[in-house]
């Protein structure tokens, strides 16, 4: 399995290609994914990212991105000026409307998922891309499924005890909660945050995965 680090540098070796070429496509809005945990959000994200043949970022990939300074220097520099401009001006539009005051980090990492959206055919899981992207740039997506059923997932993927996997759910979405509390200063459950929100509790992962394709196509 390749490490992060190696599907970064293919990434940006990707962007750095067709800025030389100077290649524009048409393309869809940047699909942005939140999801309860347990819920098989990433699963969907994979389903959909396969489906329209788009780049699939992980947080962890856009973590790792906006972290190390030299990375997001390089990640940036892949989009010309006016693609630069233009995510600045997003940036800049998200930290106005919703009165934020973002660190060197938090900040980093908008202008990395702007990147990302600038260069689009990509599907951006967590990190509070919605609340980066502008309008006519995203399709926010949400996946929840009832909690019962999302303790059992997370019990039977990791192989631990429901009492631990319910543990493990309800940290990870108080963490989720709190980060889009203290970066976006909006609610990650809110239903107006999203275009279409989706529940694998009645849905399969691919129905959920066609559903979506079939909503920006």
């Amino acid at each position: 399995m390749k490490s992060i680090n190696q599907l970064i540098e293919e990434q940006v070796r990707r962007w750095e290609i067709l800025r030389k070429e100077k290649r524009e496509e048409k393309t869809l809005p940047v699909i942005t994914l939140s999801r309860e945990p347990g819920s098989g959000g990433k699963l969907v994200a994979k389903a959909v990212a396969d489906r329209l043949d788009l780049e699939l970022f992980h947080q962890e990939i856009i973590n790792a991105m906006a972290e190390n300074a030299d990375t997001s220097t390089r990640v940036i520099r892949t989009l010309d000026e006016i693609g630069v401009s233009m995510i600045e001006d997003w940036v800049s539009a998200a930290i106005s409307e919703r009165h934020l005051w973002p660190d060197m980090v938090s900040r980093s990492l908008m202008q990395v998922i702007g990147t990302i959206g600038r260069h689009g055919k990509a599907i951006i899981v967590g990190r509070g891309a919605n609340f980066v992207l502008p309008p006519e740039n995203r399709f926010r997506v949400r996946i929840i499924a009832p909690l019962k059923l999302r303790v059992n997932r997370v019990a039977e993927t990791h192989g631990v005890p429901k009492k631990e996997a319910k543990l493990r759910v309800l940290r990870t979405e108080s963490d989720r909660q709190a980060f889009v509390r203290k970066y976006f200063h909006s609610d990650i459950r809110d239903p107006a945050n999203y275009d279409m929100i989706l529940n694998t509790g009645t849905l399969s992962v691919e129905s959920a995965a066609a559903a979506i394709c079939s909503a920006i196509d």
